[in-house]
């Protein structure tokens, strides 16, 4: 292979240079647009947690508001103790879901990680393969 470098000219060397560089810039868009995809599903079913968590929390609201009516309707009776249960419960649920999808946030990290480092590798090939 050492061979095959000494006989190409300066030129040639320079035109392959510039094919696998482009190679190269090619295969790390690519990889950029797979990381970001990877990184906007994970927000996206973060946010889909967070609307069913609110949808759940908007219920348990509703049965507490419920339950406090009954109660002064009926103070004592049986009904609005179980509403009154019936939404803390719903509430509860919710701020599980609602933990859950902070921490899926958190966790989410929307650099593209691999390609920053691949193009560090990159740009140290290139240096090497320079005359």
């Amino acid at each position: 292979m050492a061979q095959l470098r000494d006989e190409k000219s300066l030129g040639d060397l320079f035109s392959d240079l510039a094919q696998d560089t482009s190679s190269l810039v090619r295969q790390e868009v690519q990889l950029a647009k797979a990381e970001l995809t990877q990184s906007a599903t994970e927000i996206g079913k973060a946010i889909g947690f967070m609307v069913v968590a609110g949808a759940i929390a908007y219920a348990g609201f509703l049965a507490i508001l419920a339950a406090i009516i009954l109660g002064l309707w009926k103070v004592g009776l049986e009904g609005w103790v179980a509403a009154l249960i019936v939404g803390l419960v719903v509430i509860a649920i919710s701020f599980i879901l609602i933990q859950r999808a902070r921490a899926m946030l958190t966790a989410s990290n929307l650099a593209p990680s691999k390609t920053v480092e691949s193009l560090k590798e990159d740009t140290e090939w290139v240096k090497e393969q320079m005359p």
